[in-house]
């Protein structure tokens, strides 16, 4: 319970002692837009290094040489808890833009640092304005700006990672517009950081692995057509494998 309130307290205080911050960042974006852009990721990035440092949390990292590092890229992850976005948003060597529930944009200050970040909020019950998420994420995509999307949609609540809710199909037209490649990002065991024994938070090792890229102008139409569910199952994959490696430390 302690960790949890630390943590608390530490978001609060960034958020509120953040505030003369986003003026500066204002500033800085009217004369070097790009300059803000990478100011404001390194600033967030540090903040949830501190989070992830305070949770105690135990990261192995598997594979992040293959992120392209030159252009953007499609990030695909499976989903199950809050500190996904933590640990895998504090290791984007880019900018990128993170597509959010709608109900986020409400929360004060956070909703700022990520417009700021071009983060996009979906609105899961709305078909239509989904839609134009995904068209916002296929503009930043060509401007160089690289998207993280769960397509579960949701935070996964199955017996392991592997146990996934089926990914939805339109997330990958932002590869298959875009030609941008395709990056599988396993997470294991973040849920057991906090979402297992909310409200407490407990020290845990977390396995984070990046998988190849997968290029989409590779794939026939048809293979394009279902490219959810291959990414899903590669995903699955590696799920399983680093779940039956961490069960053995």
């Amino acid at each position: 319970m302690l960790r949890f309130l630390i943590i608390v307290v530490f978001v609060v205080l960034f958020l509120i002692l953040s505030i003369p911050v986003f003026l500066a960042e204002w500033i800085l974006g009217k004369f070097n837009p790009r300059l803000r852009d990478l100011s404001s990721l390194r600033i967030v990035q540090a903040a949830f290094r501190a989070v992830a440092f305070l949770a105690g949390v135990r990261l192995t990292v598997i594979g992040e040489e293959r992120v392209p590092r030159d252009v953007p890229v499609l990030y695909i992850g499976n989903h199950r808890s809050f500190f996904d976005i933590v640990l895998t948003y504090a290791r984007c060597p880019g900018l990128t833009g993170y597509i959010a529930k709608k109900e986020m944009e409400k929360i004060p200050l956070l909703s700022r640092w990520m417009k700021f970040l071009y983060c996009l909020f979906l609105d899961r019950k709305d078909i239509k304005q989904g839609m134009k998420t995904i068209l916002a994420a296929i503009d930043q995509i060509k401007r160089g700006i690289s998207i993280m999307i769960f397509p579960e949609g949701t935070r996964g609540k199955g017996d392991s990672e592997a146990d996934m809710l089926p990914f939805h199909e339109g997330s990958f037209k932002i590869a298959t517009k875009t030609g941008c490649p395709i990056v599988p990002v396993a997470i294991v065991n973040s849920s057991a950081v906090f979402e297992d024994h909310f409200p407490k938070v407990k020290p845990v090792q977390v396995i984070l692995e990046y998988g190849n890229p997968i290029d989409p102008a590779s794939l026939s139409r048809e293979e394009q057509k279902f490219l959810g569910r291959r990414v899903q199952a590669q995903l699955a994959q590696t799920l399983a494998k680093n779940r039956a490696a961490l069960s053995k430390r």
